[in-house]
Parts: C-alpha cells; structure tokens; sequence
C-alpha cells in the first residue's frame, strides 16, 4: 500500500523515559536456588514476575490535547534452567520475518523454527504482554497489549548467575533490519516493564489495579505459567505538564530528567519548538529501539551528545586513534579482512517547510539514510591534525584475523563542524543523497553530507563477526572535540549509521519541482576512498511520487517488496 503523507514544519512531541529499573531478587534466596528441576536439558524455563506491589505513575498533559501515562508496571520475565536465545531473520524484503529459537545444553546446540507470521519486524515478540486495568470500583477502564524484547534492560535473578549478559541490548526498530538475535542468559530476568513505551493511555489520576499476563500462545509457545501478577497503580497529575510538556512516565523510585527521545539532554520544548530531534537529526543517537537500561538506571537524560553518553545501554569508554600517525609506505595485504559498506532504501519521507535555517516558505523533501556494515572487518578510520590545521588527514586501518594491524591507506579527510547540534568532526565523502528523475539517471538535486560515524542501529547481527556490543553508539565517544588532534571513528560489523536529513544542505528543496515520479539515491563509499569486499552494493534507490500545490506540497511513498515503511 502506498501512503501519501504532507507534514509542515515537522514537530515531534517529546515524551520522556525516566522508568526505573528496580533490581530483581529473590527474597532469601541462596546460591542457586530458584533454579529450574525437572526441565528438559538446554530448554528455558519462563516465568512473568511483578517486583513490586505497587508503582506510582505520572499522568502528563501534553501540546495539542495529548495527555496520557506510560506502563510502567515494573514487570520482568524471569529464564532459567537455559538461555532464551531466538534468531530473527529474512533473506531479503521479499521475505518474511523467521524466527528460530536457539536450544543450547553445554556445547551442543538445537534448532526450533517459530510459527510463520510470529513476528513482523524486529521489535520483539508482538502483543506478548496483556494488561487490564481497573478503577477503584473495579470496573475495567484500560485493556491493552505489549511488545516483548528479550532484548531490554535485564538483571541477575542469583549470584551464582552469568555475571554479564553476552546478547545485544535493544530490539531494532529501523525498518530495513535484516537479522538479530534476542536473548536471556539463564539465571536473568528481562525487563518488560513498559507496555509499548511509545503508547501512553489515558489514566486520570486515582487509584487503579493492573492485573499483566503472558498472552496464551506464547504461554503454549514456551511453556510459560499462566501466572497474573496484579499491581496496585497510583496515577498522579503532573501539574507542570512535565517537562516540555510532553508525554511522559516516571516511576517513583526514578530520580531522572525527562528529555525527548532521541533528543538532547534536559532540552526543553519550548525552547526547541521548531527544532527536529529525530534520527540524526541533530546529531542525536539513534538507538534501535529505547533502551530500557537507560531508563531504568535513571539516566534518560544521558541521551544525545555529552561526554561518555551513550545510546543508554552503558557508559563506554571513548574511542581513542593510535597514538601518532601511521609511518612508511601505505599498504594493504590482499587477504585481509575488509568491511563491506552497503545502503538501505531511504525512509522516514515527508515533506517540510524547512528548519534550522532553511529558506521560509520552500517545501523540502526529508528522509532518513543508513549505511550499514556487512563485515566480515570493523570499518576503522583515524583522523589525525597538524598543528592549526582547519582539517584532519584520514586513515583507514586494516587488522588480520588476530587483531593485529597489517595496514593502512589514506581515506580523504575530516572537517570540523561548528553547527549548533553538531560541534565535532565529520568524516567525509562517506555517504552522499541525490534526487533522481523518472528515468533514474538525471540527478535532479544532489547532496553530500559528511557525518560522524557512530553505530547507531543493529541491521543485521546474524553475519559473520557481528558485534553485538559496538562501544561507539552515540556521537560523544567518537567525534572529538574542536581542539581534538586525533579522532577515531568506528562503523562495527553488523551495525549501520542512520542520519536524517532534515537540516541545513541536507534536505532537497522541491519548492519549484514539478509533480511526477522521483528516486532518492543513496550512495555509500561515493568517492571509493574506502576499501571494502564489495562496492556494488553501495547504490539504493526509494521511489518516491511528489504531489499537490506549492506551499502544501505532498509525498507518496510505495513499499519496498514486503517493507511498508515510508
């Protein structure tokens, strides 16, 4: 199905992601105890909890009428006896969505194929959680379900449990992912602590009890207990509208800042109205889906550029670039893993009327990028500045099977970028956009944009040497400072960069186009001073059909094969 969609000024409402995280154990319990008897070897034994009584929620009124208060009922699925390990997968976007749970008993390892149809996208385990409110007269005012990522924010059911989670940590939500794994180390519980974060229901304030279950063909899928944990909800008026005024939640055993997702730290709305805080839009991390580890240690506000921030899954160290750099003659051994840089079919389409600087009264065509690495090697680069040098000599390095560094070649330059919402340095010629006629080759509008690199969405971590903990996942821990002499920037196997061009330069102007047929091209690599396995697959191409009049110009967007994402 084709969508046509017309949006003028582009506003998003923020709504915020303070829900805590509360420490699951067992009261009294030793070493082991918990632990599953009687199961069969290498099969997950599943368990819906409740780790509190009760909770306490705020109800925020927001811009345009919204009002609402997120779920967050402090609810955790609980594995042992093995790990809950799924494998989600599709060969192509003509392919639907496999999943196949992974059976592991010591080193051997057995395969169980999913129903078809159980999942669509990558966002977890569709309508696994069921929710019924009630007042205080016990009359049912709420009924809803929730997506379940095996993925959020888990804690250690033991002491004697794995003491680190091996699996990734959030579900992707990009809508061109190909593969991911969800999964639960034994002894762990996984946090389902938020009905579909991003649907708030309206709650006046009062008292209210919520009874949650597991949805019973997933309770007969993983031979899951019909246990219905009932919690006494406490719904309370935020009588400032929060801030920004936007949706939000807080729990209250959080002491977070609201800030919008995906937005910048302790940034109000007000004071941003017209500023786009989607998907790169200002440099902001893309995080595949919210992480809920984020939320839960109360550091919501940690989300956008700031030292050591992270997309909220952990605080990782910043990257650092070799010490000097590199000596004697460039060079790359011709067996030498390399990364294979592809780009996604844009998405994220919609037509603005400009922001942060661009001309008033155009229409511009928006639309969100990704260049993703298939591996089987890391995309290393490394920026080095001569003393008051305006822009930095690039390398791209090269490492064998070992990890040990077997070459180098020079990779263009980085640049500076002063812009509010930017502030570090680009890596240049890695992607550029243009705007195609009907006939695919006449470029009707062409842009480069240089960016930082960062990882900010899990496209596919089923190929080989994906890495499901990436250490750059936001802007900060890579991109350096304006008196940096050195950067290194870090596209990781498996992973894609995703940027939104909705600011200055990067959004095409379509103000004097006329209607008709259109392809957004996306180029990865466009000048091939990176060296990768492949470069024909660094082209993508999205159709796009313009419409209506000057000033209320309109967009539609058909599907990818299976993929309806405009």
């Amino acid at each position: 199905m084709t969508r046509q969609h017309h949006r003028k000024g582009l506003q998003r409402a923020a709504f915020a992601a303070g829900a805590a995280l509360t420490v699951v154990a067992v009261a009294g319990a030793a070493p082991g105890a918990g632990a599953a008897t009687g199961s069969t070897a290498g099969k997950p034994k599943l368990k819906l909890i409740a780790a509190s009584k009760a909770v306490t929620l705020d109800r925020y009124e927001g811009e345009g009428g919204e009002a609402g208060v997120y779920l967050d009922l402090g609810t955790y699925v609980t594995v042992d006896n093995a790990p809950l390990e799924l494998k989600v997968a599709r060969k192509s976007y003509k392919d639907p969505v496999v999943v196949q749970q992974i059976l592991r008993n010591g080193s051997k390892a057995t395969t169980k194929t999913l129903p078809t149809g159980t999942v669509k996208d990558f966002r977890g385990l569709p309508g696994f959680l069921e929710v019924s409110i009630k007042n205080a007269a016990g009359v049912e005012v709420q009924k809803t379900q929730g997506t379940f990522c095996p993925n959020n924010a888990s804690g250690r059911l033991r002491p004697d449990a794995p003491a680190t989670s091996h699996y990734p940590e959030s579900c992707s939500t990009n809508p061109f992912t190909l593969g991911s794994v969800w999964g639960v180390e034994k002894g762990w519980a996984a946090n389902s602590t938020t009905v579909d974060y991003d649907k708030p229901v309206d709650l006046p304030a009062g008292e209210y009890t919520a009874k949650v279950s597991v949805a019973k063909k997933y309770r007969d899928l993983f031979g899951i207990p019909n246990d219905q944990p009932t919690i006494k909800v406490t719904v309370r008026q935020e009588s400032d509208g929060g801030e920004g005024g936007g949706v939000g939640l807080r729990s209250s055993t959080s002491s977070s800042d609201h800030s919008a997702h995906a937005g910048h730290s302790g940034a109000s709305m007000e004071a941003h109205a017209n500023h786009h805080y989607g998907p790169r839009g200002a440099d902001a991390p893309t995080p595949s889906a919210l992480s809920h580890a984020l939320e839960a240690r109360g550091l919501a506000h940690h989300l956008g550029d700031g030292a050591g921030h992270t997309d909220g899954s952990r605080i990782a160290p910043a990257l650092k670039a070799a010490a000097k750099r590199p000596t004697g003659r460039a060079g790359v051994p011709a067996n030498v893993p390399k990364p294979d840089l592809r780009s996604l079919p844009a998405w994220g389409i919609a037509v603005t009327d400009g922001e942060d600087g661009d001309a008033p009264g155009k229409d511009y065509l928006a639309f969100s990028a990704n260049v993703w690495n298939a591996g089987p090697a890391p995309l290393i680069v490394d920026g080095f500045r001569k003393p008051g040098a305006e822009l930095m000599d690039s390398y791209q390095y090269f490492y064998d099977a070992k990890g040990k560094q077997v070459g180098y070649a020079p990779a263009g330059t980085m640049e500076w970028d002063p812009r509010t919402g930017h502030e570090h340095w680009h890596f240049t010629d890695f992607a550029s956009y243009r705007l195609l006629a009907a006939d695919q080759h006449e470029i009707v509008k062409s842009g480069k944009e240089a960016f930082c690199l960062a990882n900010t969405d899990a496209i596919d971590y089923t190929v080989k040497n994906a890495n499901w903990h990436p250490y750059n996942t936001d802007l900060s821990t890579a991109c350096g400072q304006q008196n940096s002499i050195s950067v290194r920037e870090v596209l990781d196997v498996g992973s894609g960069d995703t940027y939104t061009q909705y600011r200055p330069g990067q959004s095409f102007d379509i103000t004097d186009l006329p209607n008709g047929t259109y392809y957004i091209q996306v180029i990865a690599n466009p000048a091939n001073r990176l060296q990768e396995t492949n470069t024909k697959n660094n082209v993508s191409l999205r159709k796009v059909v313009l419409g209506g009049t000057q000033g209320s110009r309109t967009v539609s967007v058909p599907p990818v094969d299976l993929i309806d994402a405009p």
